[in-house]
């Protein structure tokens, strides 16, 4: 319930000239102490905000087709309304928060080639040793962005990029033989160093 400022003042005012506390003025007055405890801090009521624009719907799908692994906010911003405004317009275009990330040197073909290498090398009873590299980034990607429902969202991400702690580790078989972290990015001369001191030995 809103109350006039002339009845907020005299809460006050026989609040002060009599000495009560806030919960007995607000028993006195049939008044919530929540609502005495705000005016004493500031009588007057604290402007509505306003509505919120309306967004253009079509200015949003084009959004988030320019940008879309843009965070909410960020989005908001650039239209100029409130997160909240592109949350329910977002729900409207059935828009949906996805992403499917690929290195952007894969290549099916070379992947296929070496699955059949490895398939040969295991019929003819050959060991197989499996090396990998990996690494910690100091930072995180976009891991998510929005599209239209049913469509995928795709996006490109190095996972060789600097600002890492990579590993070297080697597998025969359940048995891990060697695992070693260098705090620079992995390149030939490194992996063949790695190899020469560590796994070979």
């Amino acid at each position: 319930m809103a109350y006039s400022l002339d009845y907020r003042r005299k809460v006050l005012s026989v609040r002060k000239k009599e000495g009560l506390t806030i919960a007995g003025v607000a028993a006195r007055f049939d008044v919530g102490v929540a609502s005495v405890t705000r005016w004493v801090k500031s009588i007057h009521r604290k402007p509505q905000g306003f509505c919120q624009r309306k967004i253009d719907l079509e200015v949003l799908r084009q959004d988030v087709r320019d940008y879309p692994d843009a965070y909410q906010y960020e989005r908001a911003k650039r239209l100029g309304v409130a997160q909240n405004a592109i949350f329910l317009a977002r729900q409207k275009l059935d828009i949906t928060y996805k992403k499917t990330l690929k290195h952007p040197k894969a290549d099916a073909n070379a992947r296929r080639i070496f699955q059949e290498k490895i398939a040969a090398y295991e019929a003819a009873g050959r060991p197989i040793v499996y090396i990998d590299e990996s690494g910690f980034a100091h930072d995180a990607p976009r891991t998510h962005g929005y599209t239209p429902a049913g469509q995928r969202c795709h996006d490109t991400h190095d996972w060789h990029a600097p600002g890492r702690i990579n590993a070297i580790g080697a597998l025969i078989g359940k048995l891990l033989l060697t695992v070693s972290l260098f705090a620079l990015n992995i390149n030939a001369d490194v992996f063949h160093e790695w190899a020469m001191q560590d796994l070979l030995p």
